[in-house]
């Protein structure tokens, strides 16, 4: 009986997700191991591994469909010996073809409506080097990714790169002022940005947030990596390594913040798993820094610009994004003096760190003096963690910053 490949849940959040392309046509061999196609998540776009061998004997979610749900039927594989007529024995109509499915799908039945205004593919298309959400708009919008220049890495087409196309174009522009007298465009949200969206609104509505905020004297911080940058050249120590570290350190120090909340229990952690965001294209995700308290500043050094790489060009595996007790939100390579972080729940606590700015202060002699100050910012959820414990992280926190050799002892 022919193997069905269902769509997988590659993240506990992830309800739906956008076939985006099959590694494998119908007819070809297949073994266990072998990538079958990639699926755009809630997080990144991941690779699909098969687990059976056979022959792929019908495709029945075309690549480029999106919203398909979880657990639907996307393809069959035909085992060893099998014949083609065995895929007729299989009901493939409990898997219907999502509205935004391509208008060219082979398996939509021919009473459905097609969608006449969907562009038609370049043939040259699929050979350029275009992201996911790229060759989505381009589509939508009836652009060929052949008559645009990328911007991204190594020429890459990105979202911008079609969102100037879309403005530039004589015809888009005249259709849109055509019926209004103010040019707009409407992009659809992805799946990554619809989970962040439905999160953050319902960790913004549900969890009682609070706020507590210190400033942190960066000198002797700054100092020290400055030395052990010098001292060393295979990897370059960041001022986000070393707060990393200085978190990870005060959560040790304050076990009963590093926690997440469960309704009817709060589950505290032995290890110190941080959330680290990162932004990448439409959107960001948080790659963990596991058992951060027993790390060097090398090997956080190392892992974060791994994860960091790997989150840009959506190769994380699931394990990797997924869990953690407290989050760190850095926005001072921007320029931002200070914010406030949304809560990634079940998580109690996330950080919200600004730029390092020189400032005049008050020093203990009661000279003023310049100092480099890097303000810091925890939201904290209240049914966790009241305000003395927070404010007893956040000083810890604070101290390590201040005081960066007492992290390495």
């Amino acid at each position: 009986m022919p193997v069905k490949i269902l769509m997988p849940a590659l993240s506990p959040t992830m309800t739906e997700g956008n076939l985006v392309k099959w590694l494998k046509k119908e007819g070809d061999a297949i073994k266990s191991g072998q990538v079958l196609a990639e699926i755009e998540t809630d997080k990144a776009t991941m690779e699909v591994e098969a687990v059976d061998e056979g022959i792929l004997g019908k495709i029945i979610i075309p690549e480029g469909t999106d919203n398909v749900p979880v657990n639907s039927l996307i393809g069959l594989i035909l085992e060893e010996g099998e014949e083609a007529s065995a895929l007729d024995s299989i009901d493939t109509q409990s898997s219907p073809i999502p509205a935004s499915a391509p208008c060219s799908a082979p398996s939509v039945a021919a009473e459905q409506p097609i969608n006449i205004a969907i562009a038609t593919k370049s043939l040259n298309d699929e050979r350029i080097k275009a992201s996911p959400l790229a060759r989505r708009l381009a589509e939508q919008n009836q652009l060929t990714l052949n008559q645009i220049e990328g911007s991204g890495p190594k020429g890459r087409i990105i979202k911008r790169d079609i969102e100037s196309a879309i403005t530039s174009s004589p015809s888009t522009m005249t259709a849109l002022t055509s019926t209004s007298k103010a040019a707009f465009i409407d992009i659809p949200m992805t799946n990554m940005r619809k989970v962040i969206a439905k999160r953050l609104t319902e960790s913004k509505q549900n969890i009682p947030h609070f706020y507590l905020s210190v400033d942190c004297q960066m000198d002797a911080l700054l100092k020290m990596r400055s030395e052990m940058n010098a001292m060393q050249t295979d990897v370059k120590i960041s001022v986000n390594d070393l707060v990393i570290k200085a978190c990870a350190s005060a959560l040790k120090d304050n076990p009963q913040a590093n926690a997440t909340f469960h309704e009817t229990y709060v589950r505290q952690y032995s290890d110190v798993d941080i959330a680290v965001a990162v932004a990448i294209e439409g959107g960001l995700v948080t790659p963990l820094v596991r058992q951060a308290q027993n790390k060097s500043l090398s090997q956080i050094s190392k892992e974060m610009k791994d994860l960091a790489s790997r989150a840009r060009a959506g190769k994380l595996k699931p394990e990797e994004f997924q869990g953690g007790g407290f989050s760190l939100s850095n926005l001072g390579m921007y320029g931002i003096k200070n914010f406030n972080a949304i809560i990634n729940p079940p998580q109690a606590s996330i950080l919200a760190v600004g730029a390092s700015v020189k400032q005049p202060i008050i020093g203990e002699d009661g000279q003023i003096k310049v100092a480099t100050i890097m303000n810091c910012t925890l939201s904290v959820d209240h049914r966790v963690i009241d305000g003395a414990l927070g404010a007893e992280l956040l000083q810890s926190i604070k101290k390590y910053i201040e005081n960066p050799v007492a992290m390495l002892v």
